[in-house]
């Protein structure tokens, strides 16, 4: 290729692995397409499961507590190193970087440094107010225009982030019957829940019809054939035990690479992935030197062939979100562990997402029920991470190796968890709720 190939960074907000490529009764015809043209990772995890944490980990290439980003970036948070996103090393690169609709990973856009900002110029990050249906339309019309309009001479970095699937959802009356559809498994199946759910459905139809007007303007600019298309989200869908937790309904994500002569286009790989992955691949794929704080592993070599894992482990994390709830899992092929570090072993409603399941939850006993300190599952025998193993003598040696490469992991990337004894203080103007407080946005918080 005369110049790298040009990126096009597709992402959502909250959608998990909702989407039909993955196979789920979510009608997502362009992201369908897309899959079928793309290699698919049906084992792809985030690093953070709540939203700046896991974007600025894949952003930067490392994980939430080595890039700084231990909560959410407008409650007062922030990445300790701006010049390590994503964005600003592409722009050191000779790229030239644009972004449309949502960044999460700063309290202010500009501390990001793209070159172009398409569409709506608020570039909010999580507003529960917004019409998140026209946004995202408008900005992938936005978009649109600009890839056929782009002439430059320089390679291109696009980021286009939508609102959707985040809350509050659009009106999906007349749109999506809930009458035929399934809560997430984790849920019960109930009206409200089936009613919330089609909800989300439709809002991830929002999704796939800016996916497609996107993807047909870089077609018809001429770029496609040497642009390479990521898309992904940036963790489990807004809904209890998803969203802010280290089950794997909170940290598995849809992950799909189009690029132009992937030898493995159109088949899906099961190889255990982070997303920190993300950076290092960009870097081989594009034959850029890649940036010496990288953390994750270049994912070539699964792009290559398919079949192949590039990594034994990986890890999840959890700081803050709106209230402090200290987390750290590592997860194999075949196993995870998750460690609680606070005092609290109990539910952490803030951390939930207001939604008709945290209700009737809540009305049950929710904030009566305790968990373990620890957490041991055999994926192999348990997927839906039910069965707690952490008592089991059998799994003594399986608990000892994953405690072990826990601890190195925290040790060797200066985990602020060991560094304050499990007690992160906060920066001075953060927002964060008490921990019995169920909703977030009633106006309470720590001082």
């Amino acid at each position: 290729m005369s110049k790298p190939m040009n990126i096009l960074y597709l992402h959502t907000h909250d959608s998990g692995r909702y989407f039909q490529p993955y196979g789920h009764a979510v009608p997502t015809p362009n992201l369908m397409r897309l899959a079928e043209q793309s290699t698919l990772f049906r084992n792809a995890h985030c690093a953070g499961p709540t939203c700046s944490p896991s974007r600025a980990a894949l952003l930067t290439g490392m994980s939430p507590h080595s890039c700084g980003m231990l909560g959410l970036a407008h409650r007062g948070f922030a990445m300790a190193d701006y010049s390590r996103h994503l964005s600003a090393y592409l722009s050191g690169q000779g790229y030239h970087t644009a972004l449309s609709g949502i960044q999460h990973e700063a309290p202010d856009v500009s501390m990001l440094g793209y070159q172009s900002l398409i569409g709506d110029d608020d570039f909010h990050m999580d507003r529960i107010d917004l019409d998140g249906e026209s946004l995202d339309r408008g900005n992938a019309a936005a978009v649109a225009d600009f890839l056929r309009g782009y002439r430059g001479e320089v390679p291109l970095f696009l980021s286009f982030g939508m609102f959707n699937t985040h809350r509050n959802y659009p009106d999906h009356r007349g749109k999506v019957n809930p009458d035929y559809v399934m809560p997430a498994f984790v849920l019960a199946d109930t009206p409200e829940n089936r009613d919330d759910m089609a909800a989300h459905i439709y809002s991830a139809s929002i999704v796939d019809d800016c996916v497609g007007v996107v993807l047909e303007a870089l077609e018809q600019s001429g770029l496609a054939e040497n642009t390479l298309v990521l898309f992904t989200t940036d963790h489990g869908i807004a809904m209890p035990f998803m969203k802010c937790s280290l089950y794997d309904t909170g940290t598995g994500v849809a992950l799909m690479l189009r690029y132009p002569g992937n030898p493995t286009a159109g088949r899906v790989t099961d190889a255990l992935v982070s997303q920190v992955d993300v950076f290092p691949t960009l870097c081989q794929l594009c034959g850029l030197e890649p940036p010496e704080w990288l953390e994750g592993v270049s994912l070539v070599p699964v792009l290559n062939h398919g079949t192949a894992q590039v990594r034994r482990e990986l890890f999840s994390e959890v700081s803050y979100h709106a209230a402090y709830e200290p987390m750290r899992c590592v997860r194999t092929q075949t196993h995870k562990l998750i460690r609680r570090y606070d005092y609290h072993l109990g539910c952490v409603p803030a951390n939930i997402d207001a939604s008709p399941a945290k209700d009737m939850l809540l009305e049950n006993g929710l904030l009566e029920r305790r968990t373990s300190r620890e957490l041991l599952f055999d994926l192999r025998l348990d997927p839906l991470e039910r069965v707690n193993l952490i008592d089991d003598a059998g799994y003594a040696a399986v608990y000892d190796d994953l405690s072990q490469r826990l601890f190195r992991w925290m040790r060797d990337t200066d985990d602020p968890l060991l560094r304050y004894e499990h007690r992160i203080p906060r920066p001075p103007e953060a927002i964060v709720n008490p921990l019995e407080q169920s909703d977030p946005q009633c106006g309470i918080f720590e001082e």
